[in-house]
């Protein structure tokens, strides 16, 4: 099963600076974790896809679809145990 983090940024946004080391942490510790940066001025589409409304937003998902969704910067626990909800 392929679990995937969704990360939806804007480079003028600082909290998703700080938001970036733990999520590039995480998936260098989960090596079948697939990091995908989403660029929310560049891909308008898929942030409404996701109904992202704030940033940062983290989504969680897998081959099922989306197992946690988190909203401002998120710390690693919270994130890591929806990883292994999403089987990593």
């Amino acid at each position: 099963m392929t679990v995937r983090l969704l990360d939806f940024y804007a480079d003028w946004c600082g909290p998703c600076d700080a938001q970036d080391p733990i999520l590039k942490e995480l998936v260098a510790d989960y090596g079948d974790v697939e990091l995908e940066k989403i660029d929310v001025d560049a891909d308008q589409d898929t942030a409404n896809d996701y109904q992202v409304q704030s940033l940062p937003t983290v989504v969680v998902e897998n081959d099922e679809g989306v197992v946690d969704r988190f909203v401002g910067v998120t710390q690693r626990p919270d994130i890591e145990e929806a990883l292994e909800r999403a089987g990593a």
